[in-house]
């Protein structure tokens, strides 16, 4: 392993899947509000490429006030989860800041930021789009389950002179999500393809699906990664 983990406080830490044979790509995964980086390593475990190096950091704790300012694991404090419900600006910025340091520790460990996907579910996609769309490296692509932009009014402005203008956006969300309903899906990618060209935008919907993945999702994940990081 060569690089300094304690520079990136979230690597000290993040689960993270090996390859089986010499890694030449990465998928960054985010979870969602009070869930950790396991259950999503175990879900990309069963869909994992040999190649590819599957990296799931936790949030950390905090405060979070729609439930009640309860402690948990959280990468920012959400208000609400309607489009206009206000939002926790300073803590998505400052989040994002520490998911593009996960992001540049791997580029300096030799795996090129073309050759990297940044993905999510729910608030962990949220921020995963937040992320790479101000990134100023070309990423490969964004995978953004059952989740929504975070502050929308700022974009397309807030795409970083628009470096990811042409990024893959794979959009799965379940139909009947009682949390985040679909209709925010929809708006989220009409919103998306203003930012992107916009046939890069996929948006996949799930029937019978609550607020949750499952295994045509998950099917739909993998083809989206072999297709955007074949092997080299």
């Amino acid at each position: 392993m060569c690089g300094n983990n304690m520079s990136v406080p979230l690597l000290a830490d993040a689960v993270t899947v090996s390859g089986a044979e010499r890694e030449t790509a990465a998928v960054i995964f985010l979870h969602g509000l009070g869930d950790t980086g396991h259950s999503w390593a175990d879900a990309l475990s069963s869909i994992r490429l040999p190649y590819v190096k599957y990296i799931c950091p936790h949030a950390p704790r905090i405060p979070v006030t729609l439930n009640m300012k309860m402690v948990m694991p959280s990468w920012f404090d959400l208000m609400g989860l309607t489009p206009d419900a206000p939002e926790d600006e300073a803590g998505i910025k400052k989040a994002a800041e520490s998911i593009k340091a996960i992001i540049e520790h791997e580029m300096k460990n030799g795996i090129p930021a073309n050759r990297i996907i940044l993905g999510g579910f729910s608030q962990g996609g949220a921020l995963s789009l937040y992320t790479a769309l101000t990134c100023q490296h070309q990423l490969a692509g964004i995978v953004a389950l059952s989740c929504w932009l975070p502050l929308h009014k700022a974009f397309p402005q807030a795409a970083n002179n628009g470096v990811n203008k042409d990024i893959a956006i794979l959009q799965c969300h379940g139909e009947m999500d009682p949390m985040i309903p679909i209709r925010f899906g929809a708006l989220t990618a009409e919103k998306l393809k203003s930012v992107v060209t916009p046939t890069k935008v996929q948006f996949k919907t799930f029937p019978g699906v609550m607020h949750s993945s499952c295994p045509q999702e998950m099917l739909a994940v993998k083809e989206f990664i072999e297709k955007l990081l074949p092997r080299i």
